[in-house]
């Protein structure tokens, strides 16, 4: 019995000595300013060793690669999910635990906006465990380099989408005007199974060259506001281009004068979108959002977003002259790709060029009830609600100043 007690003793001294020698290795995954890092990039690790990933600001992924395939996931290697987090929080920041089992390298990537150009991975987002020392064949440096050309792979191809396009001659004309644009890029429907914290679903939808992923930020989306006007007149939408993932909520605040948010169509960017064979309008639309001078309360229109498709939108006010806020250049993407030919500059341009010719037809007043909800083919639906106070001294007064 002596011996049997001492032995006990023994074997839980040693599992004492076991853990105590194991070490937790913290690592942060992204950080409030938006960077695209692992901190430490990359450590080394004894067998029974914990490694700890905290995931900060946006969306990433602790995801297992392969030193010569970096921004791919190996088979039956570990995955974190995405873990997205608010750009509000300061503490209790998910964690993802892996526990080291051999001195073998473990190479880990965030698989964000995978395969495009916008690729965590490929904008050098990885990490190691155990990595060579500088100057061997497993070096770090070595597959953060990998991981590099993959990114310039991902980028190049998405170019040379674009760039075929306009070399082969895929030309059309704007909507009106007789204006030569570049055409249509070529859609493919992608069926994607989609993970975000414990939820997980498969959608299909189609997917453009240069698209962002389809994978939400979070389960409610992220809110981007966007200012229509200004107190100083100001024909724009602050800001005039924004990225955003599915579920994400794009409300338009609308401030003085009077505007509209409402979807058009690249190759006919001032007039609401239509169906082209019924000629049906489906396009998103605010209505006229009135707001005085001195208004300190403004109304605004939500738009969710659906997929990852450009969604293309403008301003269908008119001054007394006749010109258009569209024609102006006041018009607003969201998803538009930056590197095709069909970018915002290019819509905006456009804009300009056919200077809001026959738009008037599409530019009437419309109501504005205190709220409701409309749904688009193109990737959106729309709610909105008005709670604003106008004070003018006539009703001339009053439409003057909101032209």
């Amino acid at each position: 019995m002596l011996f049997s007690t001492t032995a006990l003793f023994l074997c839980l001294a040693l599992a004492k000595s076991a853990d105590a020698q194991s070490t937790i290795h913290d690592i942060v995954v992204g950080s409030a300013a938006g960077a695209l890092t692992y901190t430490p990039s990359f450590i080394s690790a004894s067998v029974g060793d914990q490694v700890v990933f905290h995931f900060h600001q946006k969306n990433h992924t602790a995801t297992q690669s392969s030193f010569s395939d970096p921004c791919h996931k190996i088979s039956g290697g570990f995955d974190s999910g995405f873990m997205p987090v608010s750009a509000t929080d300061t503490d209790d920041f998910p964690t993802f635990s892996v526990t080291v089992n051999d001195t073998k390298p473990i190479w880990v990537y965030c698989r964000q906006a995978d395969n495009t150009p916008e690729s965590h991975c490929g904008n050098g987002m990885v990490f190691a465990v155990n990595p060579g020392a500088n100057g061997t064949s497993t070096s770090f440096q070595d597959y953060l380099n990998n991981a590099l050309a993959e990114g310039a792979q991902f980028k190049a191809s998405a170019s040379a989408t674009a760039s075929s396009s306009a070399a082969s001659g895929s030309w059309t004309t704007a909507a009106y005007g007789g204006v030569t644009i570049p055409a249509a890029p070529t859609e493919s429907v992608v069926t994607e199974t989609i993970t975000v914290q414990a939820s997980s679903w498969t959608t299909t939808y189609s997917s453009y060259p240069g698209s962002p992923a389809a994978t939400p930020v979070s389960l409610d989306g992220t809110v981007h506001t966007v200012i229509v006007g200004g107190s100083d007149g100001q024909l724009t939408y602050t800001p005039s281009n924004i990225t955003a993932a599915p579920r994400d909520v794009v409300v338009f605040q609308f401030h003085q004068k009077n505007h509209t948010a409402t979807q058009s169509a690249f190759a006919d960017p001032c007039r609401i979108l239509t169906d082209e064979t019924t000629g049906e309008v489906i396009g998103l639309d605010s209505g006229f959002m009135p707001v005085g001078a001195n208004a300190t309360e403004f109304p605004t229109f939500n738009v969710t977003v659906n997929d990852t498709a450009p969604l293309w939108f403008y301003c269908k006010q008119h001054l007394p002259t006749g010109a258009s806020h569209c024609g102006m250049g006041m018009v607003f993407a969201v998803n538009a790709v930056a590197d095709s030919p069909r970018n915002f500059s290019a819509f905006q341009e456009l804009a300009i060029e056919l200077n809001g010719t026959n738009a008037v037809s599409a530019s009437g007043s419309s109501s504005a009830p205190g709220s409701t909800t409309t749904k688009s083919p193109g990737g959106a639906s729309a709610s909105f609600s008005m709670n604003f106070v106008l004070v003018f001294g006539s009703a001339a007064a009053f439409i003057g100043a909101l032209l």
